[in-house]
């Protein structure tokens, strides 16, 4: 040690003491083969199976990606033809609608006619019955009176009929002309 410590007063310290240079190479060199033979190649394993779980994850994620993309387009295809499902079905609910109102419509209008002219035509059945009530009643009272003016019983039909249509033809005649007594005003 004295020996290598006396060069070392006379050596350069700039530049490395050969042997020890000789040293660090070989332990270099031994630790290099050792990593390179059994380190590197761990290291290198598990870089790929790293990389493979990554490109792998990569490609099922892209996979499902355009799967998730598919079926998004398959339900919005789905979702527009629901849409137009749904308005046509509306449009035809809507039409079904109008025509039943019109058909409701129709109906009551129908029902109301018949029921107006169910109720003209028994309103004139009535008109008619109380204007053949009417004149028996007139004529009966026209005969009465008549009897009582005359003086002569007026009991014979024939001349009583006969008595009842000239009075209510004279009547008639001296209405307003629309067939109506001038004493019903």
């Amino acid at each position: 040690m004295y020996f290598l410590a006396a060069e070392g007063a006379e050596h350069n310290p700039i530049l490395p003491i050969w042997q020890e240079i000789v040293v660090g190479s070989i332990a270099f060199a031994l630790l290099f083969i050792v990593l390179a033979k059994f380190v590197f190649p761990r290291m290198e394993q598990t870089f790929q199976a790293r990389v493979d779980a990554i490109e792998g994850g990569i490609k099922r994620a892209e996979t499902a990606q355009a799967e998730a993309n598919q079926l998004l387009e398959q339900y919005k295809a789905q979702l527009a033809e629901a849409r137009t499902e749904a308005a046509r079905i509306r449009d035809d609910a809507r039409v079904d609608a109008e025509g039943i109102r019109t058909d409701v419509l129709a109906k009551a209008r129908e029902e109301s006619d018949r029921i107006i002219a169910a109720g003209r035509e028994q309103l004139a059945a009535e008109r008619q019955t109380i204007v053949r009530e009417l004149r028996t009643e007139v004529g009966t009272i026209a005969v009465d009176l008549a009897s009582r003016i005359v003086g002569e019983s007026l009991a014979d039909e024939a001349r009583r009929r006969g008595t009842v249509e000239r009075f209510l033809t004279d009547l008639e005649s001296t209405g307003t002309g629309n067939g109506t007594p001038a004493g019903a005003r």
